[in-house]
């Protein structure tokens, strides 16, 4: 998948060992157009004109025998993310949803463990974190049109209870319900935008 111009773009990459790595990294980066930031083991920050055109820099990596981690898996993770905001909405509209390991792994026809690596690598956090802060942005959303009581806000997002979705709210934001309430206007993410 591509990436507006616009916004710089952190390469993964594999192989990097040593100092002399860095500066044929950087030089293989300049040579295909690159605005090259920063350079270290096992990544490179980068911006350029136009989309980054992944399969070209992971060729001309390769070429010096080094693997561009992000290009390989940046699709997958993409539509892990997509999957798992669909998870949430399906999952209010059914009384039962499958295992959110069952359901991914059916989607991708991959097996569950694979989708996690992948994503755990480039996303340096594991699939159940992310859809953990997918679903307090979607509580937090809820709370916000003031029209359901945090009970069925819990029952409709499939919490086994009122304290267990108030307590990770809390580890989450770092705030109770209650406070966040208070404080409703405070910005909230799309949930295509979390990061943890």
């Amino acid at each position: 998948m591509n990436t507006p111009a616009s916004e710089p773009t952190t390469l993964h990459i594999k192989n990097m060992v040593c100092p002399r790595c860095v500066m044929v990294v950087r030089q293989a980066l300049e040579d295909l157009g690159f605005e090259v930031m920063e350079v270290e083991l096992g990544q490179a920050v980068v911006q350029a004109e136009e989309q980054i055109p992944f399969k070209r820099t992971e060729e001309k990596l390769n070429e010096y025998g080094f693997e561009l981690m992000q290009g390989r898996n940046q699709k997958l993770v993409e539509q892990i993310k997509t999957l798992l905001i669909r998870y949430i909405q399906e999952s209010e509209q059914s009384e039962e949803s499958p295992k959110l390991s069952e359901y991914l792994g059916k989607e991708l026809h991959q097996n569950y463990s694979s989708l996690s690596s992948a994503f755990s690598e480039s996303q340096d956090t594991t699939i159940e974190k992310y859809m953990i802060y997918l679903k307090i942005e979607r509580v937090k959303e809820l709370l916000s049109y003031g029209e359901m009581t945090l009970s069925e806000i819990a029952y409709r997002l499939n919490y086994s209870s009122v304290a267990y979705l108030s307590n990770q709210f809390k580890q989450i934001t770092g705030m109770s319900v209650t406070d966040y309430k208070k404080a409703r206007d405070s910005f909230r993410k799309p949930l295509d935008g979390v990061e943890e």
